[in-house]
């Protein structure tokens, strides 16, 4: 006998199902789960090892780069390092992963961590004047209603200071006394603080006589201390004299169709905004630690700072730039914005995926790192040529790995909120009967929804559709927004909502539609 069963039991029937499955699976799953397993993923990234490996000889013979090395780091963790070339040509001394580079202006997060740290510790407030730690700056500004110079505005290059690349990069050498001095006969500036974004290595040199003036310790000293030691970087150093020849990369400059070895500076003051010196594999392991930053979970803290304070690192405090007509390395076009955090460089692409790292140029060397936070994958490839091109092939082969593995972003699992509303709404679809006494829904709703509408739009929705299939998990866009999607015979039933702010978050929003 043919029986036509009631939409309503179908729903509830299939709605008990999907729920029974995903409280099982939920006992077993991380806070974040990945689209994939880690070994799947792994597994997927692996298989394009030898892709990678001919992605970055082809552009370190193309853009004439002597000696490089590079790495993956996916789910907090080196996979994959490699390396090519000559780190000393005369000697023939190829590159290894344990190769030491000097990174430049990725030392500048290693200076911004040092100062949040201190932030963490009540020794430096971010909004508090310049002066305060660097007295010598007291009384200089460009205009009389300029506000004070901030720490902040140190962090996020808009104290004022005009761009000083290359000047910047040839006073590495340059000793604390005689940059107190500097500072003591007067700055120029461009902009008074807090309107614009310049790039200052100046402003960065400062930061490292704030750590000095708070925890009477070089700044290299202290990040080599507090930073480096935790972590296992036994293969980093400030000053290139200590670092053993064979493994030292030798900086060089193409010129009139040959290598140009470069002079390496000293370490001094101006190393806090580029003067550190590291391997791959050190590396890898601050990379790492940025990964694991995310996402905000309950686990308890066991880094060397903390979380929350690494995710405000990534944050995009000062706009820098908006390419309407950005093109990826591929050529696939993607409007591009870009800001500058804290000691990092982020953006955000067309589709809406966000990067966040850092380049480093000096004469003599080339370097870029690069994770996507929320893919949980990053890339590092450092180059001994003279401003060496390297953010455009980790870009390139970044978005290679992502696009040819099909890797998604971890998913943030559901709150127990959107999903309890979840299941209340499947409960009154698609009359809609009760719903006023329902309780499930804030004070503005029915001013905004009207039952009537709802039932005739919700009605005419699942005649189209038809038989319900199953009814999915919600996929949340945060802690209080999200939707699910009730699977037909002939489409798929999407259903949006938003909630409340109160205590007891009630549903605030609500759409459907047939997709």
């Amino acid at each position: 006998m043919n029986q036509r069963i009631p939409f309503k039991t179908i729903l509830c029937f299939c709605f008990f199902a999907c729920t029974t499955v995903m409280l099982v699976n939920a006992q077993t799953k991380d806070f974040f789960p990945a689209k994939f397993t880690d070994s799947e993923r792994e597994k997927k990234i692996a298989a394009l090892y030898p892709l990678v490996e001919r992605l970055y000889k082809d552009y370190a013979e193309k853009n004439h780069i002597p000696g490089y090395s590079f790495g993956i780091v996916l789910d907090g963790k080196l996979v994959y390092a490699g390396a090519g070339g000559y780190i000393d040509i005369p000697n023939k001394i190829p590159a290894t992963p344990k190769s030491m580079f000097r990174i430049a202006s990725m030392s500048k997060s290693f200076t911004a961590m040092a100062i949040l740290k201190l932030r963490d510790e009540n020794k430096v407030k971010l909004d508090e004047p310049v002066k305060t730690y660097i007295p010598e700056m007291k009384g200089q500004q460009l205009t009389n209603d300029a506000p004070p110079i901030t720490v902040r505005h140190l962090l996020t290059h808009s104290a004022g200071f005009p761009e000083d690349n290359p000047w910047g990069d040839r006073q590495l050498a340059v000793t604390e006394d005689d940059f107190q001095d500097f500072i003591e006969k007067g700055v120029s500036f461009s902009n008074v603080p807090g309107v614009a974004y310049e790039y200052s290595n100046m402003g960065f040199a400062m930061l490292g006589m704030i750590i000095k003036q708070q925890t009477l310790s070089h700044y290299s000293d202290y990040i080599a201390k507090y930073i480096w030691k935790p972590l296992g970087m036994t293969d980093a150093a400030w000053e290139y004299s200590k670092v053993p020849t064979n493994v030292l990369a030798k900086g060089y400059r193409w010129l009139n169709d040959t290598y140009v070895e470069q002079p390496m500076l000293h370490d001094g003051i101006y190393g806090a905004m580029g003067g550190m010196i590291v391997s791959i594999e050190s590396f890898a392991k601050y990379v790492a630690l940025h990964e694991q930053a995310w996402p905000a979970r309950n686990e308890v803290e066991d880094g060397i700072i903390k979380r929350s304070s690494l995710r405000e690192m990534h944050q995009p405090w000062r706009l820098s730039g908006l390419n309407a007509n950005y093109k990826y390395p591929s050529g696939r076009p993607s409007p591009l914005a870009t800001a500058y955090a804290y000691g990092l460089r982020w953006s955000r692409d067309g589709e809406g995926r966000e990067t966040v790292g850092h380049t480093g140029g000096l004469p003599g060397f080339g370097s870029n790192w690069q994770i996507l936070p929320e893919y949980g994958i990053g890339l590092m490839f450092f180059a001994n040529a003279t401003y060496a091109p390297t953010s455009i092939a980790n870009t390139m082969v970044l978005d290679t790995l992502v696009r040819l593995t099909g890797i998604q972003p971890r998913e943030l699992p559901a709150s127990k909120i959107l999903t309890q509303r979840r299941d209340q709404i499947v409960k009154l679809l698609p009359d809609f009967n009760g719903a006023q006494k329902s309780g499930i829904f804030a004070m503005n709703f029915f001013m905004d929804y009207f039952v009537d509408k709802m039932q005739a739009e919700a009605r005419g929705i699942f005649e189209k559709a038809g038989k319900v299939i199953s009814v999915g998990e919600v996929i949340p866009e945060n802690q209080l927004r999200g939707y699910f999607d009730i699977k037909t015979a002939n489409g798929t039933v999407r259903v949006s909502f938003t909630l409340s702010p109160e205590k007891d978050p009630l549903i605030q929003e609500y759409h459907i539609n047939l997709r």
